[in-house]
Order: structure tokens, then sequence, then C-alpha cells
């Protein structure tokens, strides 16, 4: 029951998002005349253009089989992502002095734009899915990393020392400690990743690959196709807002799991 409820607080706040970003959507069309309507598409115009207009049928069909190529690019970058900066924050938190030497070197290369790094990932990686995962990883990595490093930091100091007292190492205290505390953070990281690996994508594969939903969002701007350039906006959110949600019920039964105090 304490698990129900705790989905149902997280979910509640994403449901009136959305009614919130319809409403936002309409006011603004409204404000703004002269965007539309053959530039500005309304929630109305881009429903019928994927499920009830004329060849909605092979409008939904070619969007959706870009959206699959974008969706396999982003999720192989957050997995390698997420599992890198797992890696790395266990490997700073364990060994301080690593830390102090590489951390400013990965700040620096967060603050590069990744539009600058995408012809050298593009060089390095090739143009397929390599190269956009690749960018999707970095954009998961580095925001992942240091909310990790904070988790894993978070762990009760008298825990940690109660470890250590009866001969545990670094490892057997990261591993029996500094792991569980930094639960909250972990999944907090990847809520906050699932977005960022999808956006990663995108730009990857406009940039980069020249295939998937990223692509087709540039071609369909020089050919005046504002219906698939909005309907390809619309699935995008929603399914990053789907997987945000889904990752935020998995990370609600885990810390039910373990209890509030996880």
């Amino acid at each position: 029951m304490n698990a129900l409820w705790r989905i149902v607080k997280f979910l509640l706040p994403l449901v009136v998002s959305l009614m919130l970003m319809l409403a936002i959507w309409y006011a603004f069309l409204n404000a703004f005349p002269q965007v539309g309507p053959r530039v500005g598409k309304s929630p109305g115009d881009v429903w019928n253009y994927l499920v009830t207009g004329p060849g909605a049928d092979t409008a939904r069909q070619a969007i959706l089989s870009d959206l699959r190529i974008t969706l396999r690019d982003a999720a192989v970058g957050f997995g390698g992502g997420m599992a890198a900066a797992l890696a790395v924050a266990a490997l700073f938190v364990t060994l301080p002095t690593v830390e102090q030497s590489l951390m400013p070197v990965a700040m620096l290369l967060r603050s590069v734009p990744l539009v600058a790094l995408t012809p050298i990932i593009v060089l390095v990686f090739g143009r397929g899915i390599l190269g956009v995962t690749a960018l999707a990883g970095i954009v998961v990595f580095f925001p992942a990393l240091v909310m990790i490093i904070t988790g894993l930091r978070s762990a009760s100091r008298q825990a940690m020392e109660l470890v250590a007292v009866y001969g545990g190492s670094r490892w057997t205290r990261l591993r029996m400690v500094a792991a569980p505390a930094a639960l909250p953070s972990v999944f907090a990281a990847a809520r906050v990743s699932v977005p960022g690996a999808l956006i990663g994508a995108l730009l990857g594969e406009w940039l980069g690959s020249g295939t998937g939903l990223g692509a087709g969002l540039i071609r369909a701007i020089p050919t005046f196709q504002y219906n698939k350039l909005w309907a390809s906006i619309v699935l995008v959110t929603i399914v990053s807002v789907l997987l945000y949600a889904i990752v935020g019920v998995l990370e609600n039964l885990v810390l039910a799991r373990f209890g509030p105090a996880a």
C-alpha cells in the first residue's frame, strides 16, 4: 500500500503537467496567430495527421519507424552513460586523489558545446550507431556522475566506520553502506538522464548518422512538412514523459522495498 501511494503521488503531477502543456499549446497558438495555421499545428491537427486523417497509417508508420531507431540509439547511450557514471563515481569516492586529478578535466569537457563535439565524435566513432550512442552517452554521463557521487557521499559516517572497524576495505564499505544509501540519487540521475539520452540521440542523428527521428525532424523543416514536424515533437515528448514515469515507478517500488529511510 505504501508503494502504491508513492507511485500515485509521483504520477499525479506528471498527469497535471501534461494537461498544462496542452493548455499552454492552445494558448500559444491563440496568442500568436501569425504562427499558424500553416506552421503552427494544434493538438487536433496532430491527431488528425497521425490517427484519423487520410494517409494517417502511412504517416504514423514512417514516424514510428524513425522513432524506433532513435529509441534504440537512446537506450544504448543511456545504458552506457549510466554504467560509466556508476563506475567512475565509485572510483572517485573510493580514491579521492583520482577524483581531484580527473574531475576538473571532466567538468571542462562538459562545458564544451555538444554541437562542437559532434564532428570529433563522428570522426572517432563513425556516422553509424556508435557515433550517435556515444553522443547520447556523453549527455547522460556528466549529470549522472555528479548526482551519484553526491549520493555515495551521503552514506552514514557511523556505518562506514563500523564496517572499517570490522576490517572492511574501501570497496566493502562502498558496497555495503554507500551503494544502498545512494539509491535515491541513482534513480534521480536515471530519471534526469532518460530525456537527456533522447536529446543526445536526436542531436547525433541530426548531425551524424542522418537516420532516425532527429534526421527526420530536420528534413521536415525545409520541405514544409509541418504536420510531420509537430507530430514527431509530440511523440518524442510523450515517449520522454512515459520513460521518465517508468523510471519513477521503479524508483518508488525499490525505495518502498528498502523502507522510507533508504
